[in-house]
């Protein structure tokens, strides 16, 4: 038996993954050309630029520790929309923190990269970037 819903229901997400790669390589060309000083940006380089821009504070020298929170700050931002984090509060020092509404689901790493660049390109599309 032929089931036209399992094709359509492939095309669907082979043309969503086609879209979302395309949408995250806009990111990485536009990110890269303003940031990368002639290298192209990996994920965590962008996530990096996340926490900066989240931050608001501009491109200050940070320790290592700020380094790492400033990434931890981009991941709950990209993640907040998908019901994951929410905003809660901004310390003395303007740092933004946020609380978690739902744990993530254990997922492998490649699974992981996915999410994060669907929640880059969906970050960069609010910010009318593409």
């Amino acid at each position: 038996m032929h089931c036209i819903f399992a094709e359509n229901w492939n095309l669907y997400y082979m043309s969503r993954d086609i879209e979302l790669k395309e949408n995250y390589e806009k990111v990485v060309e536009i990110l890269s050309a303003k940031f990368g000083g002639g290298e192209t940006l990996n994920l965590d380089a962008i996530i990096y630029l996340i926490g900066v821009q989240e931050l608001g504070q501009g491109a200050l020298k940070f320790k290592k520790d700020d380094k790492v929170n400033l990434m931890h700050i981009a991941i709950c931002r990209l993640l907040e929309p998908f019901g994951y984090y929410e905003f809660d509060f901004f310390d003395d020092d303007g740092w933004p923190h946020y609380k978690v509404i739902e744990e993530l689901p254990v997922l492998k790493s490649g699974e992981q990269t996915v999410l994060m660049k669907e929640a880059i390109v969906l970050y960069f599309q609010n910010q009318e970037l593409i």
